[in-house]
Formats: C-alpha cells, sequence, structure tokens
C-alpha cells in the first residue's frame, strides 16, 4: 500500500477542503471496509485519507413520528437491530442483516454501503486496465460475465454492490449531501446513483469535494409494507446475484401504491416502473405478481454468462410482491 497522509476534520467544512476536487488526490474514511480493499489491492493509490469519524454528529440515528434519519456513519449493524427499523421500514432491517458478517456490519456504515464501488473482478485486478480504470474496453462485455449487468448496461456491465440502496430506494429515501463551504443540497436516492453511459468513472453523483452526510426516510403510509429478498452463491458474506427491494401500500387487497427496486443486475439499483404499472390500482394475485415479474424482465439483454439471472430476478419479484401483499 502506498504511503498516505491521515486527516482528522473537526466539521464537514474542513472535511470537503480536505478532500480537494481531483478524485484521485484524497479519499475519505467511513467504516473503511471497501476503501481499505481498494488501496490494498493498489486499485487506488490516494494521497490523502479524511477521516469522516473524526466530525461530530454523523452517527445519529433517529426513528420519529416524522420519518428515519440516518447519520452517515450509523453502522449496519444499528440498523439491522433497531426495533423500530425491524418493525416499520422491514426491507432497510433485512437488507442490512444481509450484507456480509456480523464483524463487518458492527464497522461498516450506511453511507459506505451506498457509496461503495464495484465488485466486477475486471475492476478489482489491478493487473487489468478496464473501462473503469481508464481502459478501453470493459472486459466483462465479452469474457466472464457470471455477474455482471442484465439491464443498463453499457460501455461498462458492472451491477452495483449496495444491498441497503435497494430498499432504501423502495422505501422513497433522499440523501444529503455537504460540500464546499459547509452547504448542503439534498437529492432523492433515485437521483444519487448515475449510469455508466452518463459516467463510465462513476456511480453516483458526488463531486469529489462532497460528502454524504445523511439519509432520510419518510414514514410509511398506513398499510405500506416492504421486503428485500436477495439471492447470493454462497450462505454467508457475499454479494448479491440478484436482489429485490419492495414496498406496496395495500388497501382492502389493492396495490395503492408500489415501488420495485431491482439490486444485482444492473449498474444502478434498478427501479421497475413497468413492475410498478402492473400492480397499482390492482388486486394483488399470484398471477398480477407474475405479471408484474414479466413486465420488470421485459427489456432485460443478458451477456453469454449470466442468463441464469433473468428467470431468478422473476422469482424474486413475485415472493417480495406477494410478501409484501400479505
Amino acid at each position: 500500500m502506498k504511503a498516505f497522509e491521515y486527516t482528522s476534520p473537526r466539521d464537514l467544512k474542513q472535511a470537503s477542503d480536505q478532500l480537494g476536487t481531483d478524485y484521485s488526490r484524497a479519499k475519505l474514511l467511513a467504516g473503511g471496509v471497501d476503501l481499505l480493499s481498494e488501496m490494498k489491492e493498489r486499485i487506488i493509490e490516494p494521497d490523502r485519507v479524511v477521516n469522516l469519524k473524526s466530525v461530530p454528529g454523523l452517527n445519529h440515528l433517529e426513528a420519529g413520528p416524522k420519518g428515519l434519519r440516518l447519520g452517515a456513519l450509523v453502522t449496519l449493524a444499528e440498523i439491522e437491530e433497531h426495533p423500530v427499523i425491524r418493525r416499520s421500514y422491514a426491507a432497510l432491517a433485512q437488507a442490512a442483516h444481509s450484507v456480509a458478517s456480523p464483524q463487518i456490519r458492527n464497522v461498516g456504515t450506511i453511507g459506505g454501503n451506498l457509496c461503495q464501488r464495484p465488485r466486477c473482478w475486471y475492476y478489482r485486478d489491478e493487473g487489468i486496465q478496464c473501462i473503469k480504470k481508464g481502459g478501453s474496453k470493459c472486459y466483462a462485455a465479452e469474457g466472464k460475465n457470471k455477474y455482471n449487468a442484465i439491464l443498463g448496461g453499457g460501455p461498462s456491465y458492472i451491477v452495483h454492490p449496495s444491498d441497503c440502496a435497494a430498499a432504501l430506494l423502495a422505501l422513497n429515501g433522499r440523501v444529503t449531501i455537504a460540500g464546499p463551504g459547509g452547504k448542503t443540497r439534498q437529492v432523492p436516492l433515485e437521483e444519487f446513483f448515475i449510469l455508466p453511459r452518463v459516467n463510465v468513472f462513476r456511480e453516483n453523483i458526488l463531486q469529489p469535494n462532497e460528502i454524504v452526510t445523511r439519509i432520510d426516510v419518510p414514514t410509511p403510509a398506513p398499510g405500506t409494507r416492504s421486503t428485500y429478498l436477495k439471492f447470493k452463491e454462497r450462505d454467508s458474506m457475499d454479494w448479491a446475484l440478484s436482489a429485490v427491494g419492495a414496498a406496496l401500500t395495500m388497501r382492502n387487497g389493492v396495490a395503492d401504491d408500489a415501488r420495485i427496486i431491482l439490486g444485482g443486475v444492473a449498474p444502478i439499483p434498478w427501479r421497475s416502473k413497468e413492475a410498478e404499472a402492473v400492480l397499482r390500482g390492482k388486486a394483488v394475485t399470484p398471477a398480477l405478481a407474475d405479471q408484474a415479474a414479466e413486465a420488470a424482465l421485459a427489456d432485460a439483454k443478458p451477456l453469454a454468462d449470466n442468463g441464469y439471472k433473468v428467470p431468478l430476478t422473476r422469482v424474486l419479484i413475485r415472493r417480495a410482491v406477494l410478501a409484501c401483499a400479505r
């Protein structure tokens, strides 16, 4: 690992100043799970690491009548164990629980989980200069692509690795971002993530001197149930081959509203408005859940090795919809 300067800013303004305006020069340290693995593998070699844990107030968790407020440094273990989150924001508690091991969840933060980098083995190989590292091609497009995207891919076919992102999008979350001078902006999580065709080097809208400080989730409407289902290759410590974050607002067996977010199949947490349109305003039955699943995958474009993700994701959508409609 390359030697680097380590700083501990006293506030967000100083943290933003220390990050500077060059993505490659400085990196932010929250839980450090993803950052340190990238540094050890020499995928990134920053001159400076800015320790966000020295900034007060970023580990605050509040669950009240106005909704859920999560500081960026709230750990995944705190989220999965919180009784109000387990009861009223079930998809988020389930997503947090699905991440890695208890040891990692005790260290990993919600901000870091949303901002983690791709796990594609070509990107993670320090000897391969793929398109996300300034090369000329995505090696997964014609290479080994069992784990890569079937929706929204090109020119890079990564999948976004965050479990909590899919759950938070299903729950209509918003993210607060601090930047230069301590100024903040708030955006829906749906607008936070960006496709490779927008910027092949980035997965979100953060500028190099911006910091995720908080995630807000509104109080679910009466009759809302949510769930997060994840299929992975190994039972423990693995990323999703496919996942679904779903939230349905039910009234007398009819879906007044629906949000269906797919994980593990696209470069961003993938909202399926097609599936939502099938469900909204109708009585939820197994047949309707099947129709929603078909609609969600109608535009899928599997690569050579990942066609299995299409039927797998359909099954997860069907199960998630029926679980929320019970």
